[in-house]
């Protein structure tokens, strides 16, 4: 998973991840429900039964105060009257305010999964130049509604965008390039799916400037790619590895599902062991999530499947972890596992809680709006149906369906439900960039249920900052639920803003300069 998008919730597949927790989903992803990336989720942390409802409760707090203050993105009308803060509001700026990753969602597939409810489409015919035209049209847009100086990172997800054709990715990436400025090494990354990467194809992508592959592999069985809707084998699928590692030595991640209807512990722990002797330096681990609306779904409700058991994903994936630790692989995000230092740099932007711009037909995006005169963040999404987004972007420069301005609270629980996903956490200079004056240890340092899970061996804080320890990252969500809620009773107990003295001798509150 590799991109950010989609709020359905914090466990990783294939789509835009979203970084917000508060709309449940994170990737290695991207902003329109990825696979590595995003939107964007809390993967495989359902190691103790029955958390994953008591975390979403407690995100509860945090959507409900999110849609009081939803609005559409009513083009012709100031930023201010949309979102109904005034002008002048403050809020502390979000580090790297002057850079992002951008995200690009392609929404076509050559059909449907029975897993996914990503926002995806399969056409019965397909204009790519005119929607090649309107990427290109609003990635020029937001790129300058952002006023940001230089893009990190790239990531093309979807959907299947290794569907659209090479000459779709380069207009794009040229057009990045001529309207901000995009280093020559920034991690550029595409989604593949087996049946669309042939050898030929990954070639021409890379002439295009892609330089790091994902690829859904998802199962080394062939009567699970059938179970989950896969139009590949594992043959396609290896045979797709081998090459994309030819092609991007070093550079090619692999996505592995578990927790399937029926699945196996031993037998998946066999697939683990296979894809470790023929994969790169990156793999995803990602639980499978029975969405409403799919299949899978449909015939567990049905009870022509049986519902996939908890302790048995939990078992998959604390051992895939160790198998894949002594493989020399460092987990450094909750389903994500790299060696030589492959780590998605795209995806690290939003756990570090840093800017993205999503582009495309319901994707999402987090940046401060500076070209519009905007001084506070905004959460934005795109239009989800390809040819009203088209009709939008062609009649505005861009399909924003909604934007939101984020308070502080929420974007400091964002921080926090983000950052603790890596292993390295969250540091106290990371902090104090979002939140100078309510530090880590003013928000943490005397809770009882921050000393109980120090006790427990699933928390650290000390002089680095706050972050779980390996034992923590596999039952993230009821850390998090706790932290979640202490963050949250903090700030409403924090002591009132000082006070400066103005040349005249008044006294008004300290505004910060963010």
């Amino acid at each position: 998973m590799q991109g950010l998008q989609d709020p359905r919730n914090f466990t990783g597949s294939h789509g835009q991840v979203h970084p917000a927790f508060c709309r449940f989903r994170v990737p290695e992803q991207s902003p329109a429900g990825s696979r590595e990336c995003l939107y964007p989720g809390l993967a495989a942390n359902l190691a103790l039964p029955g958390t994953r409802a008591r975390f979403r409760a407690a995100a509860t707090l945090c959507t409900q105060r999110a849609s009081r203050r939803s609005c559409a993105a009513g083009r012709g009308q100031s930023l201010d009257e949309n979102l109904g803060h005034p002008r002048g509001s403050k809020q502390p700026p979000a580090p790297g305010t002057r850079s992002a990753a951008l995200y690009v969602h392609w929404p076509y597939c050559e059909k449907r999964c029975n897993y996914c409810n990503f926002n995806k489409y399969i056409p019965r015919t397909l204009d790519e130049g005119a929607m090649q035209k309107c990427l290109v049209k609003e990635t020029t847009t937001l790129l300058k509604l952002s006023g940001v100086q230089r893009i990190d990172s790239v990531f093309f997800g979807g959907g299947t965008p290794s569907l659209a054709s090479p000459h779709t990715v380069a207009s794009v990436l040229e057009t990045i390039a001529q309207t901000t400025h995009l280093p020559a090494k920034a991690e550029v990354t595409l989604e593949a799916n087996p049946t669309s990467s042939q050898a030929s194809r990954l070639t021409a992508f890379q002439g295009a400037g892609i330089n790091r592959l994902s690829i859904g592999i998802q199962s080394l069985d062939n009567k699970e790619l059938q179970l989950l809707g896969r139009t590949h084998s594992v043959s396609d699928a290896l045979g797709t590895l081998e090459e994309a590692r030819r092609v991007y030595p070093g550079r090619t991640s692999v996505d592995l599902m578990f927790g399937l209807p029926a699945q196996q512990v031993e037998p998946w722990l066999r697939q683990l062991q296979e894809l470790l002797s023929l994969c790169d330096d990156h793999i995803s681990l990602y639980q499978l999530t029975l969405e409403r609306g799919t299949l899978l779904f449909a015939q567990v409700q049905q009870g022509t499947l049986p519902s996939p058991d908890p302790e048995a994903a939990a078992e998959m994936y604390q051992h895939g972890r160790e198998i894949l630790r002594e493989a020399g692989f460092r987990q450094y995000e909750v389903s994500n596992f790299a060696r030589n230092e492959a780590l998605s740099t795209h995806n690290w932007t939003y756990w570090q809680g840093g800017q993205y711009i999503g582009v495309g037909p319901g994707a999402h995006g987090r940046f401060v709006p500076r070209g519009d005169g905007g001084s506070l963040r905004e959460a934005r999404i795109q239009t989800l149906e390809p040819d009203n987004w088209m009709k939008e972007v062609s009649m505005f420069g861009h399909g924003t369906r909604k934007r939101v301005s984020l308070s502080e609270l929420e974007l400091l629980e964002e921080v926090l439900a983000l950052g603790l996903r890596t292993d390295t956490g969250i540091t106290h200079q990371h902090w104090l960039q979002f939140e100078p004056q309510l530090s880590l240890w003013d928000v943490f340092g005397k809770a009882e249920e921050v000393r109980e899970l120090q006790s427990q061996g699933l928390l650290l804080l000390d002089h680095r900052g706050l972050r779980c320890s390996w034992e923590g990252l596999a039952v993230l969500d009821t850390v998090l639920l706790r932290l979640l809620l202490q963050l949250q009773n903090a700030w409403e107990n924090r002591p009132p803003p000082m006070l400066k003295v103005t040349e005249s001798g008044a006294a008004s509150q300290r505004e910060d300069s963010r």
